[in-house]
């Protein structure tokens, strides 16, 4: 191919505004289904009312989400169109109205129930990326662009908050749901540790499987202190004969003599004495009943969440669960057994990209938590008071707004995170494009990490080879390659499973109780 056919394709491939595409497509995701399935998985918000005698419950039912474009509310009460130019120029947010069905329903439990009051409410204002499906100029010609003051070949991708213009940083991190194996060298011992970031509706939990220096396994987890024996954990979740473990772990003889020496160690035969032992490490001087209590809502609860599917039975995920731990105990012994080499966190198919709606659903989620907790407690207040109960009353619509502007302003995101919105950098056009194309690893810049900060042979293609900050951010703050596409979520899944699995592919997640994973932008 010469010169001039490269120059073509070029010109052909970024005439289509290739370049903030990546935002685009995962905000208008966000907008389409991301936004309506986390109000999907709150579904209702319980209150404290009905707990006195002689009183009904009552609790309100979330329905479906709708979001308009960006409107602003003028002082004479009218509501006029808004353009981003505007905003820019009156230090104002473009941001559109939010609505949502909200039901009060009274009764309950044993108690008929009846709707008190059922209406669509404006619950908050959302901050709309400039470009997206959403944005009023969407659409818009040159000549309409240039009329309303915008510039017609500014690459959008970003929002305008406060008049100023902040886009959202691409964060790398490592896959959640894959189990990685490595090798633990801090205390001078070789010592093998399988592990997982378990993530679900927004919770990530660490869940860590190591074969010890005396070579027994070893599992902790979040809301546990310490860790717990391996035998211990598959006993309590279902797993309980001998052979039954060993054959879920493996059917190499060097592996089953590994295992049979944690067998002889373990200290529980039955499941209800693994619970037992289980209860006093989670409830320890606590009553038994409750010890029971708290340790089986431990293992449902923070170990491996993700392996939690809707409708599907207790039992079966739990021993999805423990089927889960002993695919991460083979993998300690087969890296022992030098039969694997350690998973290399710095290539690229173990990790995963969060783009502007990823980060957006997260903002959401906890915006929507805290929502919820106003509309409680105005509830309990206004039937306190014996009002009349009604959804256009007790939702305030300032307190989503707040909890979606401000971190957009400061760049403070969910999750103790700093920097991950930030003020776009218009020095000049191949700065903006630069800005909204970088990605930053979650890496402190004051440690040495040389391995994370070196040239990786898979981000051939993927990130730009030469366009790094020089010093404390070199190598972890990135810039996609010219052509890069960022694939998103599968939308099938479990279409796709089906399909490997009558093609003969065999271990797949989800078809054969196995493991479970869920896919995220790669």
């Amino acid at each position: 191919m010469n010169r001039q056919d490269r120059r073509t394709i070029s010109r052909e491939y970024f005439e289509e505004d290739r370049l903030a595409e990546h935002h685009f497509r995962s905000f208008n995701a966000f907008l389409d289904k991301g936004m309506q399935q986390v109000v999907d998985e709150k579904e209702t918000i319980d209150t404290d009312i009905g707990d006195k005698e002689g009183q009904e419950p009552v609790y309100v039912e979330l329905g479906d989400i709708r979001i308009l474009t960006p409107r602003v509310r003028e002082a004479d009460g009218s509501e006029e169109l808004l353009y981003p130019q505007e905003a820019r120029l009156r230090n104002i947010t473009y941001a559109a109205p939010v609505f949502m069905e909200m039901s009060i329903i009274r009764g309950g439990e044993d108690e008929p129930e009846t709707v008190v009051d059922s209406t669509e409410t404006k619950v908050g204002r959302m901050p709309i990326m400039v470009g997206s499906q959403n944005c009023n100029i969407q659409g818009f010609s040159d000549q309409e662009l240039i009329e309303i003051g915008e510039d017609p070949v500014d690459p959008g991708g970003y929002f305008i908050v406060n008049g100023s213009e902040r886009v959202l940083m691409t964060s790398e991190d490592l896959a959640p749901n894959k189990i990685l194996a490595e090798h633990d060298t801090k205390y001078g011992d070789d010592i093998q540790v399988a592990k997982t970031f378990s993530q679900r509706r927004g919770y990530r939990a660490l869940v860590l499987c190591e074969r010890n220096r005396e070579g027994l396994l070893e599992v902790s987890f979040p809301s546990v202190s310490g860790s717990v024996d391996f035998v211990t954990l598959v006993r309590a979740l279902g797993l309980e004969s001998d052979q039954e473990i060993v054959h879920r772990v493996s059917e190499d003889p060097e592996i089953v003599k590994f295992m049979l020496e944690n067998l002889e160690e373990a200290e529980v035969q039955t499941t209800e004495e693994a619970i037992e032992t289980l209860g006093k490490r989670v409830a320890s001087g606590q009553g038994k009943n409750y010890q029971l209590k708290r340790a089986n809502y431990v293992i449902d609860r923070y170990l491996l969440p993700h392996l939690h599917e809707e409708g599907a039975e207790d039992e079966e995920i739990r021993i999805n669960k423990a089927y889960y731990l002993c695919r991460m105990a083979e993998a300690c012994f087969e890296l022992a057994l030098d039969r694997r080499e350690a998973d290399d966190k710095d290539h690229y198919a173990n990790k995963r990209l969060k783009v502007s709606g990823d980060l957006m659903t997260d903002l959401f989620r906890t915006a929507l938590n805290k929502l919820s907790r106003d509309v409680k407690y105005q509830l309990e207040r206004a039937n306190m008071r014996n009002r009349d109960l009604s959804v256009g009353t007790v939702v305030r619509s300032d307190v989503l707004t707040e909890r979606l502007e401000h971190p957009i302003a400061t760049g403070n995101w969910v999750g103790g995170r700093s920097g991950v919105s930030q003020l776009v950098d218009r020095t000049d056009y191949m700065g903006v494009l630069s800005h909204l194309r970088r990605l930053r690893s979650p890496l402190s810049r004051s440690q040495p990490h040389f391995e994370a900060r070196d040239l990786h042979a898979t981000q051939w293609g993927r990130i730009c080879p030469s366009e790094t900050p020089e010093g404390p951010n070199c190598g972890l703050v990135k810039n996609f390659a010219q052509a890069m596409e960022l694939s998103q979520d599968i939308e099938d899944e479990q279409g796709l499973k089906r399909e490997l699995s009558s093609m003969g592919v065999e271990g797949i997640p989800g078809i054969d109780s196995i493991e479970r994973t869920t896919p995220a932008d790669d």
